[in-house]
């Protein structure tokens, strides 16, 4: 995993104000990420999914809603500008290190584990 793409991640889930609250409450494990990505709620996280859950903290911290994150709107008002399609793609890769079985699916354990 990139060290922006760390970031990002980290930046999603621990921002204040990104989630909300309920969310990050009910999060004691991969089991309970796994369960919140899990829109179509099959037990699995496909690669939609997991790029939509992430993506929210993008959406929240995109104020002027152009799909373009400026230094400005990042955490402590610096950082690389990125576009949405670009950190979608960002994602993309970092599910596919995760899908340590190739299925096309993450389930808890795969979530779980750091990036190879």
């Amino acid at each position: 995993m990139t060290k922006s793409c760390a970031a990002w991640i980290a930046a999603a889930f621990l921002m204040p104000g990104v989630l909300p609250l309920s969310a990050l409450a009910q999060v004691r494990n991969a089991g309970d990420y796994l369960r919140l990505m899990d829109a179509n709620h099959d037990g699995k996280v496909q690669l939609s999914e997991y790029q939509d859950w992430l993506c929210y903290g993008f959406d929240r911290m995109d104020r002027d809603h152009d799909g373009v994150l400026t230094a400005n709107e990042q955490p402590g008002g610096r950082g690389r500008t990125i576009t949405r399609e670009q950190y979608r793609a960002q994602l993309a890769d970092q599910f596919r290190k995760l899908d340590r079985n190739h299925d096309g699916a993450l389930d808890a354990r795969e979530l779980a584990s750091p990036p190879r």
